[in-house]
């Protein structure tokens, strides 16, 4: 919802309704709803109310109560989501990706993030040198690249010119590791043998000080590469899920070994090489705040380390570090995926994790594969929700409850906007340039909602289990 006072735009997106402050008289409300009915609905507020006004929920929002800045919100470029795109025309692959990134009619994503080399949803698996001892990278190339994600975010910037990009290895050349393979656990969609098994905190990378050395060069080769393409890289997340043993590309660092590797080699290397990339502690998947004390409390990695990102089981973690660490910007990573249902439970369970992340102190918010085909399975067999699904046979374009859920929040939160307090745990309000936006999911059956922003009151009518802004 957007309220408007003159000479100020006062935007609340409540995922169901809306408010905004004084003077009364000139203040606009702007209700965007959807339900698993009808989605993307415009609605109009009910009446102004004042303090004596009707016997409903009062949800209060408190704009001189603020929090953290929010730098936006995006979703991961994959391989296997170009491929879904490439089935449809020119005009609809394009229809789509507007869809995303438009500054103004789309879910204006203006910050996202990549695969460093394959992850579970590449079209197979690869590095950017699997030439075994190249320590000096004489073999390093992104021509691999060149062939899908660097397209696909070349598309997606014709749309913003802006946009940012962050990236994330979910392995290192295989000749690095231990195992001398992709994955981490043996299975029957990869070669691994048990012998080659992992084990949570047990590093799989060779801590040699010419792997490490070469791994470092590998990252800053990569930054390069991409410049060359006209595509700065934003950040590196230095690890995807490293407590993790998959069975499709990953490897397992201990925190101590993370620590090494960021403070001793790849700090130093993007220094001599003059690299602006951000280094980030990310991402993290589990709750153990000991982990991450270890590498963001080592005298050389913290000189580093910009940010912390996390995901999945990470979200046990951030409400602590948020408190113990506050001057580290956060990062919520990747959405959980779900099972392919793309159904209204699945975004009621993403507004869920966007409640707590933000709540918990995240500047920014990544949902994880934008877009699929009618299968949503990776290369290596796991069926996951996206916000867009492809059929492949008959050309047809879904857009899913969550394509809605995170339009409700990006299209009207600018970079910049300040995370504001509310008085109920299902909205989220936040302010800018005399603007407020407040998002509201409505998860009980008391549909008439009354809001109060300083001095000014109004009333809306939730559809139940609705997503208002």
């Amino acid at each position: 919802m957007k309220i408007n006072i003159l000479p100020i735009i006062l935007a609340i997106i409540v995922l169901s309704g809306c408010c905004s402050p004084s003077p009364k008289d000139q203040t606009t409300v702007e209700w965007i709803s959807s339900s698993r009915e009808a989605v993307w609905q415009t609605n109009e507020v009910i009446k102004t109310t004042d303090a004596n006004g009707s016997d409903t929920t009062l949800i209060t929002v408190f704009p001189q109560k603020t929090q953290q800045m929010i730098e936006g919100f995006g979703g991961c470029f994959n391989e296997l989501g170009w491929e879904a795109l490439n089935v449809l025309s020119a005009p609809e692959k394009e229809k789509v990706i507007a869809s995303l990134f438009d500054p103004v009619d789309g879910c204006r994503f203006n910050i996202n993030r990549m695969p460093l080399g394959a992850n579970d949803y590449a079209v197979d698996w690869y590095s950017h040198n699997e030439t075994k001892d190249d320590f000096e990278m004489a073999n390093f190339s992104i021509q691999r690249d060149r062939q899908r994600l660097i397209p696909y975010i070349k598309e997606a910037r014709k749309f913003n010119p802006d946009l940012k990009v962050w990236a994330s290895p979910w392995c290192p050349p295989s000749w690095m590791k231990t195992n001398e393979h992709y994955a981490c656990r043996p299975d029957i969609v990869n070669d691994l043998t048990e012998e080659g098994a992992g084990e949570e905190m047990k590093t799989q990378f060779r801590m040699e000080d010419k792997y490490l050395a070469a791994y470092a060069l590998y990252f800053s080769k990569f930054l390069s590469a991409y410049r060359d393409e006209g595509i700065e890289i934003e950040a590196v997340h230095v690890q995807n899920e490293p407590n993790s043993c998959q069975n499709f590309p990953s490897c397992i660092w201990t925190p101590s070994a993370l620590a090494t590797f960021i403070g001793q080699y790849l700090g130093p290397q993007f220094e001599q090489d003059e690299q602006s990339a951000e280094i980030w502690l990310g991402t993290i998947e589990r709750p153990h705040i000991e982990r991450i004390d270890t590498v963001l409390n080592d005298p050389e990695a913290k000189k580093y380390i910009e940010g912390v990102g996390f995901q999945w089981a990470g979200k046990g973690a951030i409400p602590l570090v948020n408190v113990k660490y506050p001057d580290y910007r956060l990062m919520q990573t990747e959405t959980v995926c779900g099972n392919g249902s793309n159904d209204w439970e699945a975004a009621e369970n993403t507004f869920e994790l966007m409640r707590h992340y933000l709540s918990n102190g995240t500047n920014s918010y990544m949902y994880w594969n934008m877009v699929l085909d009618e299968s949503g399975k990776s290369h290596w067999g796991w069926k996951q929700n996206s916000m867009i699904t492809i059929d492949t046979g008959t050309k047809e374009v879904r857009y899913n409850p969550e394509f809605y859920l995170m339009k409700h929040f990006s299209a009207f939160i600018d970079p910049g906007a300040t995370r504001i307090e509310s008085s109920d745990k299902n909205t989220l309000a936040f302010k800018d340039e005399g603007t407020i936006v407040i998002i509201c999911y409505n998860s009980d059956r008391k549909k008439i909602k009354r809001f109060r922003v300083d001095d000014t009151y109004f009333e809306v009518e939730l559809a139940e289990r609705s997503f208002n802004t």
